[in-house]
């Protein structure tokens, strides 16, 4: 072959090979160049720069006053740049200070600082010492930066309000995650630019990206009525009563703002981990109870509305109602009501009347006690700005039942929550408006110029405003007449309705458990304040939402319209009253048998003076006798024994009319023996109340078992 032409074979394949590897290096340019480019790009400055993310601060919450209740203050935290730290060698070393310094595991923080990454939170929000002691260590790889710490300078004042910020910055819990867009900001970032090796490049690029704070928003709720439901809320859980819960809510019933929202058990919101996930929940709008008396207020409301009673209308109550099958009590069957106004009737609280005039509204029309009960909101969630709001809990209208009807009249077989139920009770003192529950007023910027306000919202008209004004009429004489004397306030014309409802539980309703509350509004005529107060099962005796809640409301009420400035007025009848008729009257507690530290708690509690006599350890007789009214600061005499002595005689207490649980508790706290017969409600005893007998004599007690869907007490 020629020696020519082989070469030039060889010539034109070695240049086919050179054009072909240039067409692919082209491509491949271009590939890169301009399909990939910005891609690559951003590789390259991800490779050579650095961000440290910079928190916006949240914006303040105040109160309608412009007292501040939640803030953001500066705050520490330490990073590392893993590349600086490998460079200098001394990971251990810097692992074992960092660890020591925040009280961290060393291998954990060595992970940390030597991770594949550009850059790694060691620990977020450290104290002034520790930063401190950082700084002075000038450890390689490892900065400060300064962030952004929620504080709450009132410390547990709203707690279950304001909720808490988590530590990147984000609401958790309460107004904080309900607001947390508003209140959060935007981020900004420092950007420093650094060699292949991971040092910081002198002069090199360097810039800040300032982060862009949050709004700040200004609440409905009023820091000085706060200051006072939760004083009375902190004496209520020191005292022998000490319940498992409580609850105080304050409103303005015309607007619907919340001046006052507090929750027993409490905790502190700068130190929230320190508590029970449980104790953050916020019981006011999460729990749901039956509300028992105080949801007579509804029935009252819903009767006269329809026309099915008039206030004067006589009604007769033998101590209880048939209702089919089933016997409905009255609190006081062992001393029927009798004859008496269906105004009487509310003032005593008596079961039968309200449970006759709920049975009239359902036989006006089916499903119309169900259509205002629903109309005052219950059974939906009312809207407030607070999270885990409940619905409470009805029995579904295609399942309800005549027993039910009349069962739900006097509170029972049905489940609200308080802001439910103040909510409802403000609608029957306002004129017959539903308001949306308001807690913010208005967003404002970071130089208090308002972004958006928020005013009152009218839900819906429930009842007129002549039902409106006759029902506060009547819940005043309840306050001033009837079972609600204990929150009477001379010259402040409160309404209200007490309260004490058996709890429900597995197989039925539990002995000695109850929700004793009271809910009232004042002035009755003008009102300026609605409060709720709900103490969940209070310990001891007496448990009653008269006893126990409506003396609390007295004193919630009265300083906040002082603090207000609503001037006393008062009512024909007061008016014509003289300076020591005008002392306010209160019922006696029924305190025999009990301790002496307890039965002294409950005579001080309605605003009376215990004076002891004899010697021992239990209420053996009192003077004057259990539901006397009498003048406040009156002295109650209390004669005591020994009880369980084994030398000495007791006298027996009388517990007719007591269930089965309360008469073997009294009778056990003499040191007696119960010796029961039959079930139901004691209606006999032997030996008679008052007779001297021995310690551990047995007491024989005839129990008649008289049929019933529950008991409410008042």
């Amino acid at each position: 072959m020629n020696t020519r032409l082989v070469i030039r074979k060889r010539t034109t394949w070695l240049f086919v090979a050179f054009t072909c590897v240039l067409f692919l290096l082209v491509g491949r340019l271009i590939w890169v160049q301009f399909v990939r480019g910005d891609e690559y790009q951003q590789i390259a400055l991800e490779a050579r720069l650095r961000e440290v993310p910079v928190e916006a601060k949240r914006g303040t919450i105040f109160d309608r006053n412009g007292n501040k209740l939640a803030i953001s203050v500066s705050a520490d935290s330490v990073y590392a740049l893993p590349a600086e730290v490998r460079r200098s060698e001394k990971s251990q070393e810097i692992a074992a200070t960092l660890a020591d310094i925040l009280e961290l595991s060393a291998k954990d923080v060595h992970e940390k600082i030597t991770k594949d990454s550009s850059f790694m939170w060691i620990k977020r929000k450290v104290s002034i010492e520790q930063a401190a002691q950082i700084k002075k260590a000038n450890l390689a790889g490892i900065k400060i930066v300064e962030e952004s710490q929620r504080f709450y300078p009132k410390a547990t004042l709203a707690s279950h309000l304001l909720g808490f910020a988590g530590v990147d910055n984000q609401g958790l819990e309460g107004l904080e995650v309900m607001y947390d867009k508003t209140l959060r900001g935007s981020p900004g970032r420092i950007v420093i630019e650094y060699d292949a090796g991971g040092r910081q490049i002198p002069q090199a690029l360097h810039q800040y990206y300032p982060p862009e704070d949050g709004m700040n928003i200004r609440l409905t709720i009023d820091q000085t009525i706060q200051y006072i439901a939760e004083r009375e809320l902190d004496a209520l859980v020191a005292s022998p009563t000490n319940p498992k819960s409580a609850t105080i809510i304050v409103m303005e019933p015309k607007t619907g703002r919340i001046l006052a929202l507090a929750s027993r058990p409490n905790y502190d919101p700068n130190t929230f981990r320190e508590f029970s996930p449980k104790v953050w929940r916020n019981i006011a709008v999460s729990n749901a109870y039956e509300p028992g008396s105080t949801f007579k207020i509804i029935t009252t409301a819903t009767a006269l509305e329809e026309g099915v009673v008039k206030p004067d209308e006589r009604l007769y109550s033998p101590g209880y109602i048939k209702v089919g099958s089933e016997r409905i009590k009255c609190w006081r069957s062992y001393n029927p009501h009798g004859s008496q106004s269906f105004v009487e009737g509310v003032q005593n609280s008596c079961n039968p009347i309200f449970v006759e005039v709920g049975l009239r509204v359902e036989e006006k029309q089916k499903g119309l006690f169900y259509q205002y009960i629903k109309g005052f909101g219950f059974g939906t969630q009312t809207g407030i700005d607070l999270p885990g709001e409940a619905k409470g809990i009805m029995i579904p209208e295609d399942k309800l039942k005549k027993i039910n009807t009349a069962t739900i009249s006097i509170g029972q077989s049905i489940a609200v929550t308080p802001i439910q139920l103040i909510t409802a009770v403000s609608a029957v003192a306002n004129g017959g408006n539903l308001m949306k529950p308001q807690l913010v007023e208005a967003v404002l910027d970071k130089d208090g110029n308002i972004v958006q306000e928020f005013g009152p919202q009218k839900v819906r008209t429930v009842i007129s405003q002549e039902t409106s004004r006759e029902v506060a009429m009547i819940l005043e004489s309840v306050v001033s007449e009837g079972t609600g004397l204990n929150a009477y306030i001379d010259g402040y014309r409160v309404a209200g309705k007490t309260g004490t409802a058996q709890k429900a539980g597995p197989g039925g309703y539990q002995d000695g458990k109850y929700v004793a509350s009271f809910i009232g509004f004042a002035p009755a005529n003008d009102p300026r304040l609605a409060i709720l107060v709900v103490a969940d099962e209070p310990q001891g005796y007496p448990y009653y939402g008269g006893t126990v809640a409506a003396p609390i409301l007295k004193r919630v009420m009265e300083d906040g319209l002082r603090y207000l400035g609503v001037p006393r007025q008062f009512s024909e009848k007061e008016g014509s009253k003289t300076e020591d008729e005008k002392k306010k009257e209160v019922l006696v507690p029924d305190v025999i048998s009990l301790p002496l530290d307890k039965a002294s708690h409950a005579i001080r509690a309605v605003g009376l003076t215990p004076k002891v006599a004899g010697e021992g350890h239990t209420v053996i007789e009192q003077i004057p006798a259990a539901d006397t009214r009498i003048i406040t600061g009156s002295q109650v005499l209390l004669k005591l024994s020994e009880g369980i002595s084994n030398d000495s005689e007791v006298t027996v207490p009388d517990v007719t009319g007591k269930r089965v649980p309360r008469a073997a508790t009294l009778l056990e706290a003499m040191g007696l023996v119960l010796k029961p017969q039959g079930a139901g409600t004691a209606v006999e005893q032997r030996p008679v109340p008052g007779t001297k007998v021995s310690p551990g004599t047995e007491i024989y007690v005839i129990f008649k078992e008289v049929p019933e869907q529950t008991t409410t007490a008042p």
